[in-house]
């Protein structure tokens, strides 16, 4: 780093402010939308592939996966950086989506943004009725 001259050092208040140091909370931001009957997932996923990521249905929970690699970034070694912000690695995110099979799930990634909708979990209310037959 720069070396500091004086006790207040311009770098290290703009390095130190909080929107450098919540790198976990802005990795997948997510919308939430309510249309209809379905729910609609909007996850940025800047700078992924469409290969990078990864759905898994498993216990009425939703997980979404991504990963990134800094293979292509790290090619030059020359490089000395004074600071690094992008993410590289593994990240994810569960979200609770009810009684729903697979096929109920439309998944669609383009710009960066990926988008899932999913019909909203049917209450007991809402379900067909069945009668059970009686025997003699």
């Amino acid at each position: 780093m720069f070396p500091k001259l004086t006790k207040f050092d311009v770098l290290d208040d703009v390095f130190n402010d909080s929107f450098f140091t919540k790198r976990e909370s802005s990795i997948m931001k997510t919308d939430i939308i309510e249309k209809g009957n379905n729910y609609i997932l909007k996850i940025d996923l800047p700078g992924y592939k469409k290969e990078d990521i990864k759905l898994e249905l498993k216990d009425d929970y939703l997980t979404i996966s991504a990963t990134l690699s800094s293979s292509e970034d790290d090619s030059n070694e020359k490089e000395n950086y004074i600071h690094k912000e992008r993410f590289y690695g593994k990240c994810s995110r569960t979200f609770y989506v009810g009684n729903i099979s697979e096929e109920d799930i439309k998944a669609s990634f383009k710009d960066g943004i990926l988008n899932i909708t999913f019909p909203k979990e049917k209450s007991l209310d809402e379900t067909a009725k069945k009668y059970i037959e009686i025997s003699d």
